[in-house]
């Protein structure tokens, strides 16, 4: 599958900017969002706020790998304790 870099626009913290994402990055975003409640926009002007440096294109594709690495962590704790399984509380006497 070819994945090409798309140039689009969108509005940040209130000033219109363009970013190049591949398909697949966008989509990501979009779907991030909309788990989150909040506007495309709105996820992007956040992860704007936080990058320490670097283009805004690469902080997004970063913030999408980080996003769904800790997807796959999560899973993965979930399958090693058990869907309904919480670590154990030490004792203490």
């Amino acid at each position: 599958m070819k994945s090409l870099v798309v140039k689009r626009s969108i509005v940040r913290a209130g000033h219109k900017t363009s970013v190049s994402l591949e398909d697949e990055f966008w989509n990501a975003l979009k779907d991030i969002a909309g788990d989150r409640h909040v506007t495309l926009s709105e996820l992007v002007s956040g992860i704007d706020a936080q990058r320490q440096h670097g283009n805004l294109s690469s902080a997004l594709r970063l913030f999408v790998l980080d996003f769904y690495r800790g997807k796959a962590a999560e899973k993965l704790r979930h399958e090693t304790l058990g869907e309904d399984s919480t670590p154990p509380t030490p004792v203490v006497s």
